[in-house]
């Protein structure tokens, strides 16, 4: 295999919650003084990376912590309406049984992740790093890399948004860009260039050759 350590982001990558987030941010708009956005702005913001999509909510970044730790609550309460996306629970089994070393960064909760991913798939997650704040991702890669053992060269990460892609650049290590995740293709393509996949199943390609 090209790479031994595969590191996973969670919303929008194995799990499908854009529809959720956009319906879920917009509850919680009044709460904490930002704009709420219609169907028509979704394209838009999917254009975004972290720092214009805060910028376009109106959001000051004082207010993040509180924000993404109401809608980690919100998710916890609604995880019942979220689903894997389809072939993400044969690729996770295929690149276990192939040796690989499976991990996942992510905003959300470890507790939300592993409801979702349902008890046999979660136990093939070696390394969990959760709650990561919106620009605190390169920490927790770094912090997986040296848990695992595994070098950067034999590393990759997958995510569907820019910051994941910067993330992954600054430390040294793959990235693989999911195109049906927050982030439209083209605009994870000026950050990763032709290291975005079209399909979930071109993941064991990349990962196998």
């Amino acid at each position: 295999m090209k790479y031994r350590l595969i590191i996973f982001d969670f919303d929008g990558t194995l799990a499908d919650t854009f529809v959720w987030f956009a319906q879920a941010i917009n509850k919680i708009a009044d709460k904490y003084h930002f704009r709420t956005v219609g169907p028509s702005e979704h394209d838009t913001i999917r254009g975004l990376d972290a720092r214009g999509v805060l910028k376009y909510l109106g959001v000051p970044l004082w207010k993040i912590p509180l924000i993404a730790g109401h809608m980690r609550s919100l998710m916890s309460r609604d995880i019942h309406r979220i689903r894997l996306f389809e072939g993400i629970e044969g690729l996770l089994r295929r690149l276990s049984s192939m040796g690989a070393t499976l991990a996942v960064v992510s905003s959300n909760s470890r507790e939300n992740i592993r409801h979702v991913l349902g008890a046999e798939l979660a136990a093939l997650i070696a390394h969990y790093e959760c709650g990561v704040s919106v620009f605190g991702k390169e920490a927790k890669l770094k912090k997986v890399l040296r848990q695992s053992g595994i070098p950067p060269c034999e590393t990759i990460y997958i995510g569907d948004e820019i910051r994941d892609c910067e993330a992954a650049r600054d430390m040294g290590i793959a990235f693989g860009g999911a195109s049906w995740g927050y982030t439209m293709p083209e605009a994870l393509r000026a950050c990763a260039g032709e290291d975005v996949f079209a399909r979930i199943d071109d993941i064991l390609d990349r990962i196998a050759c």
